[in-house]
């Protein structure tokens, strides 16, 4: 039995997972500041269309979220 293809496949695969974990992260911080920072009426509208977002999920970001998922 060879291993070596399984174990590749799951290095690969939590690698990615933590790519993505960490690209999600820094959305996260750039939305925020970006609906912190800005007067803009229309932030949150856009900070949805671009991150395909929800209001409910900007709502829960911007008031700390607690470490959810968006």
């Amino acid at each position: 039995m060879d291993t070596a293809k399984l174990e590749l496949a799951a290095q690969r695969y939590q690698e990615a997972e933590a790519a993505l974990d960490a690209a999600r992260a820094d959305l996260e911080v750039e939305a925020v500041a970006f609906l912190r920072e800005t007067e803009e009426p229309d932030a949150p509208a856009a900070v949805a269309r671009i991150t395909g977002w929800t209001p409910a999920d900007l709502s829960r970001l911007a008031e700390g979220g607690g470490g959810q998922r968006v």
